[in-house]
């Protein structure tokens, strides 16, 4: 375990927290407002990167579980958004 790991999964954990908290928000109202949902996908995909490629090979295993929860929570919140982009 090192520290860098630890300190950085912190910041993935609070991130993951707001996206879930945005994503139940989204899916309470059913419509988006104040969002540009391309910048939630571009960073669901640098999550992806960095949860799946870059934690795994550097052994940061507590970044990676925060970064896999933040980056579910991002990709809810894109499916969510291309759902209800119309309404």
């Amino acid at each position: 375990m090192s520290k860098l790991d630890v300190g950085n999964a912190v910041f993935e954990a609070g991130g993951a927290w707001v996206a879930w908290r945005s994503t139940i928000r989204l899916y309470r109202d059913k419509q988006i407002r104040g969002a540009y949902w391309p910048a939630w996908f571009v960073f669901s995909l640098w999550g992806i990167w960095n949860a799946v490629f870059y934690y795994s090979r550097l052994k940061h295993w507590f970044s990676f579980a925060a970064g896999l929860v933040l980056v579910a929570g991002n990709l809810v919140w894109c499916c969510l958004a291309l759902k209800y982009k119309d309404r």
